[in-house]
């Protein structure tokens, strides 16, 4: 029998600095019914999914910050939305900023949580490719502080048996990395998820904004066909507080075609049914993992390679 998953991938419209965690909360709910609705197995919600996306303005109020981040997830802040995932018998994959203190000191990520249909913790992410810059840039339109809000992430890139096959997660920057797929796929993944908030411009290089569209699409289609994996890849979409973001959120086969996409700029749900089985003949005879692509291969070439160097 097939091992068919039916996964929706849940676009959020702009989110507003202004609106509260709980209208942003029901508006996530309210798509997670429609994927109910519609039988899927998954809901798969974006990165920061639970704010504005922060990252894109200068802020020196520590109190202020704070706001934007979760001490647990599932939580007191999110319990409504995982309470109704748990009535409705759907998985949820949810991308938020965490905070939390290790040692007596304030530590914060830019994370995603893998909850299962019966409300069990499946698995946690933290973004390790973290893009931007630290150093205030007022000069520019929006600005890209990821280095400055969040640590790198420090839980690597495992994967989870869950939904019937091998679900590994990463988030926005890490789908521009080829390390990140070669990684989950060599732990096995058959389901790569992951959310984005992506401007469609990019101050410092404005001549490459004609490309944005693309090579977000290319990433993830190589990534996907190279490494033989469904990737479910959900975005922020619209103008949120001067910046427009592409949406463009995708369901791409381990083929590498996008089998479908988003079409608006707001909240939209695109569903697709998802067979697991399709990984196994790029995995297993066009690529073949086990003969040409085994971990122990990439220790020697590095090896050998440290060997040469004077």
């Amino acid at each position: 029998m097939a091992r068919i998953i039916r996964i929706a991938a849940a676009q959020s419209g702009p989110v507003l600095r202004s609106e509260t965690r709980v209208q942003t909360l029901q508006r996530l709910i309210s798509m997670l019914q429609d994927a109910a609705s519609a039988g899927a197995d998954l809901i798969v919600f974006t990165e920061c999914a639970l704010t504005p996306f922060f990252s894109h303005w200068w802020i020196e109020d520590e109190a202020e910050l704070d706001t934007y981040y979760e001490d647990a997830v599932p939580g007191v802040t999110t319990q409504a939305l995982f309470e109704e995932a748990q009535r409705l018998q759907i998985g949820v994959h949810l991308g938020y900023a965490e905070r939390c203190v290790r040692n007596g000191r304030k530590r914060r990520f830019n994370s995603s949580v893998l909850v299962d249909a019966q409300g069990d913790v499946i698995g946690r992410f933290r973004k390790i490719h973290l893009p931007g810059h630290a150093d205030h840039r007022p000069d520019n339109p929006f600005q890209n502080l990821e280095k400055r809000y969040f640590e790198t992430g420090d839980l690597g890139f495992p994967t989870w048996n869950a939904f019937g096959g091998v679900v590994g997660m990463c988030i926005c920057n890490d789908r521009r990395w080829s390390e990140t797929y070669r990684v989950l796929a060599l732990g096995g993944a058959e389901l790569i998820l992951l959310g984005y908030n992506t401007p469609d411009h990019i101050p410092e290089h404005p001549e490459l904004d004609r490309l944005v569209n693309f090579q977000h699409q290319l990433c993830m289609q190589a990534g996907a066909y190279q490494n033989g994996c469904w990737v479910v890849a959900v975005g922020k979409a619209g103008m949120e507080e001067g910046v427009s973001q592409i949406g463009l959120t995708s369901i791409i086969a381990p083929s590498g075609e996008i089998v479908a996409q988003s079409k608006t700029t707001g909240d939209e749900l695109i569903i697709h049914d998802c067979n697991l089985d399709d990984t196994r003949v790029y995995k297993e005879a066009m690529l073949n993992f086990e003969k040409n692509r085994s971990p122990e291969h990439y220790q020697a070439i590095t090896a050998q390679r440290g060997a040469k160097t004077p």
